[in-house]
């Protein structure tokens, strides 16, 4: 367990941009100041979840990479959000995953408002490979209303969810460091 608790960090650390990196971005340069503040950038109690509940949020309704992590870097700031955590949770919205939240996010607002959004014409759209012009076109009909406030909810809800799951990971994660740091110097203390 150990072993792939440090994976995952590992990754984190190698696929989250670094400080300089993302203070050299034209976006952030205006900013620069205030998002190389190092509260950004500790792992804290109350950093973490907001790291990790800024990042789901921003990476499911934003759905456009670089432009995420850039949005949770400027989100940060007014939340006071772990920045590297953010930015790695942004990845849970992928290639891979991106259809699925799509057609989630079609189903939920059509649920949720009644709208008539159709959901077979995505699939179509998707299987073969259209062009720009077609996905405006559906897009402007009655999907947009549907999708937005479907990405909406869905982002909402699992900002929520990862905020809850955050604070919990963290706090047992913290729990479990004094306890073997507490077993270790009972250890050193016995002859």
């Amino acid at each position: 367990m150990a072993r792939s608790k440090t994976a995952l960090m590992d990754w984190i650390r190698r696929n989250s941009p670094r400080r300089e990196e993302l203070l050299e971005s034209r976006w952030i340069k205006p900013f620069a100041h205030r998002v190389a503040h190092s509260h950004l950038w500790r792992f804290t109690r109350t950093s973490v979840p907001r790291g990790v509940a800024l990042g789901l949020f921003v990476g499911i309704f934003l759905l456009i990479p670089g432009v995420q992590i850039i949005g949770v870097a400027l989100l940060a700031l007014p939340v006071r959000a772990n920045i590297p955590i953010g930015a790695a949770m942004t990845f849970l919205s992928n290639p891979a995953t991106t259809p699925l939240i799509l057609a989630s996010s079609v189903w939920v607002g059509n649920w949720t408002f009644g709208l008539k959004a159709d959901i077979s014409t995505f699939k179509a759209l998707w299987a073969k490979k259209a062009a720009a012009t077609e996905w405006i076109d559906w897009f402007l009909s009655d999907t947009a209303p549907a999708m937005l406030a479907g990405l909406f909810i869905i982002s909402a809800v699992s900002a929520l969810l990862g905020y809850v799951l955050g604070s919990v990971i963290w706090d047992n994660w913290i729990r479990l460091r004094w306890r073997r740091r507490i077993n270790r110097s009972r250890g050193d203390q016995r002859p």
